[in-house]
């Protein structure tokens, strides 16, 4: 007869927390059901300037998806 020796490894499994940044400012996810651009539209109602900003990322830092809004550049005229 043999006899077996099972280890077993148990694995935690938690959801990323997604991040938002613009200008130096980290903004909370004010909700995961919304998309990245849904995001966005939410905080250009503060930030007038993200209508035309790009989205960036996400870059994974710890355990943190971190978007940025990156304010796009163009001549006035």
């Amino acid at each position: 007869m043999t006899t077996v020796n099972a280890q077993v490894t148990a694995l935690a499994i938690s959801a990323a927390i997604r991040v938002f940044t613009y200008n130096g400012t980290e903004m909370p996810d004010p909700g995961t059901h919304f998309t990245v651009e849904q995001v966005k539209d939410t905080y250009a109602a503060v930030y007038p300037e993200l209508n035309n900003a790009t989205i960036e990322g996400p870059v994974v830092k710890a355990d943190k998806l971190v978007y940025a809004f990156t304010r796009t550049e163009g001549a006035k005229g």
